[in-house]
């Protein structure tokens, strides 16, 4: 089965520019939409544009190495109808239609590719009902369509399921008038429609759809398991809002390295003031998360990635701990719990990282327990920052040594107990 993807459209509310090319969120939107339908099984594509940015979708094709034929739609005042006329000699059976200024998520295409005919949302959580064309549906079939509706069944998702036989229809308005709209068509054909709702998808027609778009996706790219309670309720409230500002200028590693960096003085700065450096380190934490975000909202994400940025973790971890130590503490025995603090700390993550290692997938997949586990990084930098601020470090490191040891003999008890019996 192929996409067809619809983009001879000028784009004049976005200054004429090419909109299936627009980078939201890091990535092009066509580039968002062509990766989820190859994981899906569609790899083959063919794209009708205009004469006006032929060339630059050529150049999108060969710079991703997507498998995809371009049209050249040279009377794209004949209407969109038209643009999918011109496909007719390109497909063979059943085969998918998309507009290329539309955004979708993974979860509404798995669905949507197993549907038929025009594929309508009941209920738009994402769309501004004002702007968007509705459907009004009868015995599972298009009534009508049409912006203007006042009423309607669902809105049309800008996603069809087709057969070749839908290209006689358009060949008989073309004939008739001279040109074709898809809602013509979709009238005239009285396609079946597929219910898939309350999904994420929207179409892009302006500046500010793109600014609403990259929100909900960076939204979306939150981790969520995994993620302790300060990481809930705080941190990712913070870091999904400077990842939103981020996501188009800078790459994840990029991120990585700066989190990373801003981590270590935080440590150094223990030397100075260790309420700013607890400070400090707290802001670092918030930042830990932008690098994740940014890579799975811009779709670059990589095993490397999650690797590096934990390893450069417990650096910081550690530098922070040592220094804060270093700076705070004379007597032998404080120092032996500030080491079992540091070292604490290490097993805590060194503990979950080996379950993935020994069992081959994630502990909090496998043992939603693990979620209610006390003692996660976040929370640990965040009793961290509030005992510098009130300088008690002596109180904290015996804290952290408690907190770690149980967390550690946790997890291991939990594994032993889903994994073991």
């Amino acid at each position: 089965m192929k996409a067809v993807i619809l983009a001879a459209g000028l784009g004049k509310r976005m200054g004429y520019m090419s909109k299936g090319t627009i980078k939201v969120a890091g990535r092009e939107i066509l580039y968002r939409t062509l990766e989820i339908l190859k994981e899906l099984g569609i790899s083959e594509a063919v794209i009708v544009t205009n004469s006006r940015y032929g060339e630059e979708y050529g150049e999108f094709i060969r710079k991703y190495g997507f498998n995809a034929e371009l049209i050249i739609n040279r009377h794209p005042e004949k209407g969109n109808g038209y643009s999918l006329y011109l496909a007719r000699e390109h497909v063979d059976g059943k085969f998918i239609l998309i507009m290329s200024d539309h955004i979708y998520e993974k979860a509404f295409l798995e669905r949507a590719v197993r549907g038929e005919g025009l594929i309508v949302d009941a209920s738009p959580k994402y769309t501004c009902l004002e702007e968007a064309t509705k459907v009004k549906i009868e015995d599972g079939r298009v009534e009508n369509i049409g912006k203007h509706l006042k009423d309607f069944d669902a809105v049309d998702t800008g996603f069809f399921v087709l057969t070749p036989e839908i290209f006689n229809v358009a060949d008989d308005l073309l004939l008739e008038r001279g040109k074709a709209e898809l809602s013509e068509i979709v009238k005239m054909a009285k396609l079946g429609v597929t219910f898939v709702s309350g999904f994420f998808w929207m179409d892009i027609d302006t500046p500010e759809d793109i600014k609403k778009a990259r929100k909900l996706i960076v939204r979306a790219s939150v981790k969520g398991k995994g993620d302790g309670f300060i990481s809930r309720y705080l941190n990712r409230k913070i870091s999904t809002r400077i990842s939103a500002l981020l996501v188009d200028y800078v790459t994840p590693n990029q991120m990585t390295i700066a989190t990373f960096l801003l981590g270590i003085f935080s440590a150094l700065l223990n030397f100075v003031s260790i309420p700013l450096a607890g400070v400090l380190y707290q802001v670092s934490s918030i930042l830990d998360g932008v690098d994740g975000e940014i890579a799975r909202a811009s779709m670059r994400t990589g095993r490397f990635g999650g690797y590096a940025d934990s390893v450069l973790d417990r650096y910081v971890d550690f530098a922070f701990l040592l220094t804060l130590a270093y700076v705070s503490i004379k007597e032998p025995l404080w120092w032996v719990i500030a080491a079992s603090a540091i070292f604490g700390s290490a097993m805590v993550s060194y503990s979950t990282e080996r379950y993935k290692a020994a069992y081959g997938s994630d502990i909090y997949s496998d043992i939603p327990a693990m979620r209610r586990l006390i003692g996660k990084r976040d929370e640990r930098i965040f009793l961290t920052m509030l005992f510098c601020l009130a300088g008690r470090i002596k109180v904290l490191l015996l804290l952290l040594a408690i907190l770690t040891a149980i967390r550690t003999a946790g997890t291991v008890w939990l594994v032993w107990k889903n994994r073991e019996n």
